[in-house]
């Protein structure tokens, strides 16, 4: 029987468990942190300003299936709502509506005892006063007929609409706030294109202000990372000991995707890729389809857990068989040493795109010395199809927060910043090189804390170096217990 994917509960080494005693719930952003990051954001709009944002859309799967809702992150950072159908105005100073005094209004769905049936309870307006501590909140119809003259404001910010959002035909749905959010401020993008100048509508300022708040982490928001981190990182390291050959592409994704739930992490931050052999060599590879990965490839394994809405990145480029061949071994120590070089200049003041030059002059003089390239001067060519260097055709370096590539500004490298530092080298098949480097994909990547006088490594449960990777793999796992029944020919 083949060893498979793990459909119950198996118990972990003692080691890893530790982190699933945290109380699930305990650690979630208070609504305090919310009201915080609305003051601040309230202290750099412009005078007599007001911002506006939507929740997500709902997306639609296929007929009546929709995929997992999940909240916008920038909705989500200001106000810890997660259901969609909503609307947020955060105004520069306090405005009088009726008998309140408010600087902050938010538009949430009504309750329904029919849907709330099917899709579960709604936070109703009495809800969002009392968990989400915005004192003035009203349900979505209210929003048609609410007293709010847009023309009062200087500016009035919020993002371009995309076309994603669907009719649900619900009374105060999200297609409806948009419509007469639109009409309230006589938006016509054809007008903002010709003459923007002329408008009270700015589509720009708002994502500069959170862009400067989201790039630099808060304390709570520092804990939340370190667990996404913790939990991807074990995830490596366990199916790094699980590895074998003839395992599926889809089966290691799905190891690594039962320990992020075994943790509790809600999502995937991303798409999760797992590709062996020359699909490595495709950066965004997300079939994770190989029916049975062979002995002497290696596999490259990019994913990350998000955890209360807090993503991790973290990539392992591993043998399948536990040894690295001697050309797998040169090309991989290589990519250490970058991803090295980058975190010795790590630190604040230091731009970002020395992180990336440390890592390519590293690459490419390896590359010269292995007679891939064969000068430095050849190495700077870049390849006429795509216009990136041949090899190593990506940055080095992002933020990681609500999203997988967070907001955040790339100038230079700041306290509290929490980025990746990912080099990598790819030489696919049929490729200018000897054939001997061909199907050698090599990703490494790990996300670092930035502190007062250099960075710390957050994802350091899970190995980096050959050495310490071809010694773990030599251990035992709890998987290896698994064998499920084979499916019968004709099912």
């Amino acid at each position: 029987m083949k060893k498979a994917l793990l459909l119950g509960f198996i118990c972990l080494s003692a080691a890893t468990i530790s982190f699933a005693q945290t109380k699930y719930e305990n650690d979630l952003l208070k609504s305090d942190f919310h009201k915080e990051r609305r003051t601040t954001l309230r202290s750099m709009m412009p005078d007599n300003s007001v911002a506006v944002f939507f929740s997500n859309p709902i997306r639609n799967r296929a007929n009546d299936t929709d995929f997992m809702y999940h909240q916008d992150p920038e909705f989500y950072y200001l106000t810890g709502h997660k259901e969609p159908h909503a609307l947020l105005l955060v105004f520069k100073d306090e405005l009088q509506f009726g008998t309140n005094k408010t600087n902050e209004i938010i538009f949430v769905r009504q309750h329904n005892a029919l849907k709330e049936l099917y899709d579960g309870a709604r936070l109703g307006k009495e809800g969002a006063k009392d968990k989400l501590d915005i004192k003035v909140a009203f349900e979505g119809p209210s929003f048609k007929d609410f007293n709010l003259d847009f023309s009062q404001f200087d500016k009035v910010m919020f993002y371009q609409f995309k076309d994603d959002v669907r009719d649900h035909n619900e009374e105060g749905d999200l297609f409806e706030l948009i419509s007469q959010f639109k009409q309230k401020v006589g938006y016509n993008s054809k007008d903002l294109s010709i003459e923007p100048e002329k408008s009270k509508i700015d589509l720009v300022e708002l994502n500069t202000i959170m862009t400067k708040m989201r790039g630099i982490k808060q304390p709570e928001e520092l804990d939340l990372l370190r667990k996404a981190v913790d939990i991807s990182t074990l995830a490596q390291s366990e199916v790094m000991k699980a590895m074998k050959p003839g395992l599926s592409e889809m089966e290691i994704q799905g190891l690594h995707e039962y320990i992020f739930r075994k943790y509790r992490a809600e999502y995937e931050g991303y798409n999760s890729i797992v590709g062996a052999g020359h699909n490595g060599c495709v950066l965004h590879y997300i079939d994770n389809y190989k029916a049975e990965i062979e002995d002497g490839e290696l596999i490259l394994m990019d994913l990350g857990a998000e955890y209360h809405g807090y993503t991790a990145d973290v990539t392992r480029t591993i043998p399948v068989n536990g040894k690295f061949s001697p050309e797998q071994k040169l090309i991989y120590d290589l990519v250490y040493e970058a991803q090295e070089a980058a975190m010795k200049a790590c630190k604040p003041g230091v731009k970002f795109s020395a992180l990336y030059d440390a890592t390519k002059e590293v690459v490419n003089n390896g590359l010269v010395e292995l007679g891939i390239y064969k000068s430095i001067a050849d190495a700077d060519i870049i390849n006429p199809e795509t216009g990136r260097n041949r090899y190593y055709p990506h940055g080095c370096c992002h933020h990681i927060g609500l999203d997988v590539h967070d907001k955040g500004e790339y100038d230079v490298l700041k306290e509290n910043m929490v980025i990746t530092i990912e080099p990598g080298i790819y030489i696919p098949e049929n490729s200018p090189a000897d054939q001997k480097w061909w199907n050698i994909p090599v990703r490494i990547e790990d996300d670092y804390l930035i502190t007062k006088d250099g960075c710390e490594l957050l994802s350091d449960r899970a190995p980096r170096s050959s050495e310490e990777i071809e010694a773990l793999m030599a251990q035992p796992s709890p998987f290896d217990r698994i064998v499920l029944p084979e499916l019968e020919q004709g099912h």
